[in-house]
């Protein structure tokens, strides 16, 4: 029997809501607008004052298990490159800014100099000023020139959220430029009697990859004029484009150099990244180019105090009589709560959708009790809603009519909030980097910051809250992406060949294993070869052959049952899991129940209920080994990398009631098996090593189980993944090892990247997972360390102190590291498989 752990939708169900807020009898807070510095004599209190009087209730400050502080630094000032012209520097000034930083400064002039360059500083540095500055220049240039439309720049940005708030930032800083400077969105949000205006008129273009991937590079012919008058393309918060995701970008940017270079332009390339490891080396993997790096920091930070925080223990027990913490949604709901009677602005950062959802509805009722008028001050902002629902959050963000917003990700990624006090990040958010971008939300005025890490009762979360080094003392990650990926080269061959015919000329450009897989898209009928190159002659759209979120086909439109109203939509990989018959789901504080599914249309039918209860789904997973591509010995047994094929299947879900926690009952369902063809790490155990570890033949399943629990917790430690990232089976005795085994997989078609770099990093990721399990306080297993509750096996079974003896026994004869693993051989493109469901 194989036992498995396939992450799903992040479920947090409420814990316990016994702890109440804490109300205080101080002064409030003064509330400065968006982008206005504490004035002189700011009654705004200090971080340690806002945490003391969050940790000032009973057994509070138990909770606080690290308090980092990071004190002030200092600004280093430059000046601008001459070549910056005298009209833009004026209109900075007037925007409030006389000299540039250091960094601001080295960046543009890098740009000026034709050369494409990454800034990777901190939070709130200023890396958008160091890249206009040269834009904004150069476009004011361009607007003289005698042949019309002179100089275009593109802005590329990760969400529509962040492009609109770019445009409104260039539209204020270029007002005192007249009309040389026309910035305009173009995205899925564009109506489509502006988008002509935009193509023909705007010299800014904001967008993002998708809208560039399925809207402009396909009609490049109507985008001649702009195309062929590109001098810059800016990639903001590039850091993001990680994964299949960002290997689907760097393919994306690799077209758009080639049709530039059909109508004779050669962009300059400007990143913008949040501080990461070698920020030129993956700027260069993601735009094919050699890029400099700009990475010393030289503005200014206020204070920044960093709380670690742990939920305490209920008297409620889960599965198998395991110890229950308080929810990190519970808890962050009081959190937020506090921080709004206190007139602390802030944001909680929340993993999920529904996370985001229930922490705002819970902050809401808190509030009401004791003063209604707080309820209004508080939302949720999360991806799904419909457009006109996040521009009006935007605006009251923006204005300040907001105090406290539960977020999804989708605010990380660069809505300029000026004037926060506190960051809440409930659940380490998978990456350094990203809790540095969250905690930087905060303080980005210059004031003091506090931020505050609420652990999720996870292996990963339990771990950090107690080892704050590995916070703190670590640097941030580099950023894994893999462009060669044939599942994700594939499609973009065949969408670059139908925007122009490929020629032997184009193929360095687009990497060394498109030789070798251009005869299989041939073989396939996707392309057809002729003397002058390679065709695209379906009468398709190519570009609809890469899905380049990774999410599996169209959305899935959440849709009102009575009445027909469209209350937004989810992804369609995360459907089986979000939207199954019976589900719960949250839209804008309301509660619906899914009445039906329906899969062929791609609709879920919801009703309006006030169930009492949460749901949950779980699956099972099996794996099969299709190649290994490297191995190495661990005593007797194997440490492998390679291909694998997993089948993955929702086969019931959880109710669990809302207070407590509780397993109400459990209902099966009926939906069809995903196939995913991906990459992944698996290690074996010999007869001798388990005899060695005393483990007897009745504990194998349970510490192999546990073992694979533990170790996927682990991992997003060592490699730039979320949990939903990766999947996990283990097996006692696996027909293809013949052994016991236990894998881990990259969640997305071809691979990701990730479980390369567990291989890589096995030993040090390994010896972390042992040392996680072993000193939990638990007796027999629990959700800090070795339980799931998105386990298809309903954690069953799982044996702790099997699982730490086996994982030393293994440690106990690894080599000190793994060596590299060998280019794969690449399998033939499956360029309509749908990937299995990693959703958290």
């Amino acid at each position: 029997m194989a036992f498995n752990h396939l992450p799903a939708a992040m479920h947090d169900a409420l814990g316990p809501l016994s702890a109440t807020p804490v109300t205080h009898s101080v002064p409030m807070a003064t509330n400065h607008g968006p982008g206005r510095p504490p004035e002189s004599g700011d009654s705004r209190p200090s971080p340690s004052t806002v945490l003391d009087r969050l940790t000032a209730g009973a057994g509070r400050a138990a909770r606080i298990t690290h308090t980092e502080h990071l004190p002030p630094r200092a600004g280093r000032h430059a000046v601008w490159p001459d070549r910056i012209r005298p009209e833009v520097i004026n209109a900075i000034q007037l925007a409030g800014v006389d000299h540039p930083w250091a960094h601001q400064a080295a960046a543009a002039e890098h740009a000026l100099d034709g050369e494409s360059v990454v800034i990777a500083t901190g939070t709130a540095s200023g890396k958008s000023l160091a890249y206009l500055a040269p834009v904004l220049s150069t476009l004011l240039e361009g607007s003289e020139a005698p042949n019309g439309r002179g100089t275009t720049a593109l802005y590329l940005s990760p969400t529509k959220a962040l492009a609109a708030d770019q445009r409104r930032a260039v539209k204020a800083l270029a007002a005192p430029l007249g009309n040389s400077v026309r910035p305009a969105v173009y995205d899925g949000d564009t109506p489509v009697e502006e988008r002509e205006w935009v193509r023909q008129y705007a010299n800014y273009v904001l967008t993002n990859p998708d809208m560039l991937h399925r809207g402009i590079l396909p009609a490049h012919p109507r985008w001649a004029s702009f195309l062929r008058s590109l001098r810059y393309v800016v990639i903001d918060e590039c850091h993001t484009y990680r994964g299949v995701f960002g290997s689907h970008v760097a393919q994306v940017l690799r077209r758009l150099r080639r049709v530039c270079a059909r109508y004779g332009s050669d962009p300059v390339f400007l990143l913008a990244s949040a501080t990461a490891a070698e920020p030129a080396s993956a700027a260069g993997r993601l735009t094919g180019l050699p890029v400099h790096e700009v990475a010393d920091d030289a503005s200014p930070r206020g204070e920044v105090v960093f709380a670690l925080w742990e939920p305490p223990l209920t008297e409620l027990h889960g599965e198998k009589g395991a110890p229950v913490r308080r929810t990190a949604t519970a808890e962050t709901a009081d959190i937020l709560t506090d921080l709004t009677l206190q007139d602390v602005r802030s944001v909680a950062f929340v993993r999920s959708r529904r996370g985001a959802e229930l922490i705002s509805v819970i902050a809401q009722e808190r509030l009401a009790e004791v003063d209604r008028s707080l309820v209004r001050r508080v939302a949720a902002y999360r991806g799904g809603y419909l457009p006109e629902e996040r521009r009006a959050l935007e605006r009251a963000l923006h204005s300040g009519e907001l105090l406290g917003l539960a977020a999804t990700t989708a605010l990380e990624l660069g809505i300029d909030v000026s004037g926060l006090d506190a960051v809440v990040i409930a659940g380490y958010p998978g990456t350094r980097a990203s809790l540095w971008q969250q905690a930087g939300r905060a303080g980005r005025a210059g004031q003091g910051a506090l931020a505050i890490l609420v652990a999720r009762d996870d292996p990963l979360d339990t771990f950090l809250v107690h080892h704050p080094e590995a916070l703190f003392q670590q640097p941030v990650e580099s950023t894994v992406l893999d462009p060669d990926n044939p599942y994700v080269l594939a499609p973009h061959l065949c969408a670059a060949a139908a925007e122009l015919p490929l020629t032997e000329d184009d193929l360095a450009l687009f990497g060394p294993a498109v030789p070798g897989l251009l005869p299989q898209l041939v073989t396939a009928g996707l392309l057809r070869r002729r003397t002058t190159g390679w065709y695209w002659t379906r009468r398709e759209r190519a570009a609809d052959l890469a899905d380049i979120r990774g999410e599996g086909g169209r959305p899935v439109q959440i849709v009102e049952a009575g009445t027909g109203r469209l209350l937004g939509t989810v992804d369609e990989a995360a459907s089986h899991t979000a939207v199954h018959d019976g589900a719960v789901h949250l839209h804008q504080g309301r509660t619906y129940l899914v009445k039906h599914l329906d899969l062929a249309d791609s609709v879920a039918l919801v009703e309006e209920a006030t169930p009492p209860y949460s749901t949950t789904a779980r699956d099972t997973t099996a794996i099969s080994v299709l190649e290994t591509d490297t191995e190495i010995p661990w005593g007797g047994g194997r440490l492998c990398y390679g291909s694998v094929e997993v089948t993955n299947q929702v086969v019931s879900f959880l109710r669990r009631r809302l207070i407590t926690g509780e397993v109400l009952g459990e209902s099966k369902l009926d939906l069809p098996p995903r196939t995913l063809r991906t990459r992944a790490v698996w290690w074996t155990v010999t007869e001798d090593q388990l005899d060695a570890a005393r483990v007897n033949p009745e504990q194998l399943g349970g510490a192999l189980h546990a073992a694979e629990h533990a170790s996927i917790g682990m991992l997003p430690l060592f490699a730039t993944c979320d949990r939903r990232d990766i999947g996990g089976v283990s097996v006692p005795l696996h027909p293809d090892t013949l052994l016991p085994t236990v894998f881990v997989y990259d969640g997305h078609p071809g691979g990701a990247g990730f479980a390369e770099r567990a291989f890589h990093t096995a030993r040090e990721w390994l010896t972390a997972t042992r040392e996680a399990i072993a000193s939990c306080e638990c007796e027999a297993g629990c959700p800090s360390c070795i339980q799931s509750p998105k386990c298809g096996n309903g954690n069953e079974p799982l044996h702790k102190r099997a699982a730490v003896r086996l994982l030393g026994e293994l440690l106990r004869s690894a080599p000190p590291q793994a060596e590299p693993a060998e280019p794969p051989d690449l399998p033939r493109p499956r360029t309509a498989e749908a990937g299995a469901e990693v959703t958290g």
